[in-house]
């Protein structure tokens, strides 16, 4: 038999109104304690390039003591992917590129920043006669410039040397392994007796012709293959 509910019977009682309050508070601690622990986990590397960033963007602390002990930020730089192989190399680009494009030598030379560095190529008759290892007086004048460009850089330097396939069998040069290297030794002597580049830092290779850059099909191709290129190497 089913017993018939009065009048006002709510059923049970349920949790006192305080244990909302208290479930709430709960509920904020947690929250507040997981962002005490996200903040302990810091990426010292990502907040070192943030401060580089923001030093660069405000123009503070330039020079002299900083608040972190980075050599970037020391330095003034922009941040933590800053690389100042690169912004050496593109301000010695600028200083070459404005005296071969007065001279006009825009064709012979070629410079680029690749995995190796920074690579200044002169191509052609710039520096040398054909089959011959002494530097031309206009050679020596656009070496003059690139030697101005990189004395005061840390960089190592190599000047390779390279010729076409055309062969050549002298009492000077026995073959074009004996031309390219002694083109590039001679360059390295040039740097070293007129600028006073550390010798330490330079070191010449030569590649007789075995690393043309265009097939010797053509007069223009084997002069662009007959080249010395000076490569400031990445540290």
């Amino acid at each position: 038999m089913l017993r018939k509910r009065k009048t006002g019977d709510q059923g049970p009682p349920g949790s006192p109104a305080w244990m909302t309050t208290y479930g709430d508070m709960m509920t904020l601690l947690l929250v507040f304690f997981v962002f005490l622990y996200s903040f302990s986990v810091l990426d010292v590397g990502r907040f070192q390039g943030f401060i580089s960033a923001l030093q660069a963007r405000l123009g503070v602390l330039e020079g002299g003591m900083t608040i972190l002990d980075n050599a970037n930020i020391s330095k003034g730089s922009l941040g933590q992917n800053f690389n100042p192989d690169t912004a050496n190399f593109r301000k010695v680009m600028g200083h070459v590129s404005q005296y071969i494009e007065e001279e006009g030598y825009s064709n012979n030379v070629i410079m680029e920043i690749n995995e190796r560095g920074l690579v200044i190529s002169l191509t052609g008759q710039i520096l040398y006669d054909l089959g011959k290892a002494e530097i031309k007086p206009g050679g020596k004048i656009i070496l003059n410039r690139i030697a101005e460009s990189i004395q005061d850089l840390p960089n190592n330097i190599v000047v390779e040397g390279h010729t076409d396939n055309w062969p050549i069998n002298n009492e000077e040069f026995p073959s074009n392994w004996e031309l390219s290297t002694t083109r590039a030794t001679n360059v390295i002597k040039y740097f070293i007796e007129t600028h006073q580049l550390p010798p330490a830092r330079l070191s010449a290779a030569g590649y007789s012709e075995y690393r043309p850059v265009y097939s010797n099909d053509t007069e223009e191709n084997r002069s662009k293959n007959r080249r010395v290129e000076v490569v400031v190497l990445r540290q």
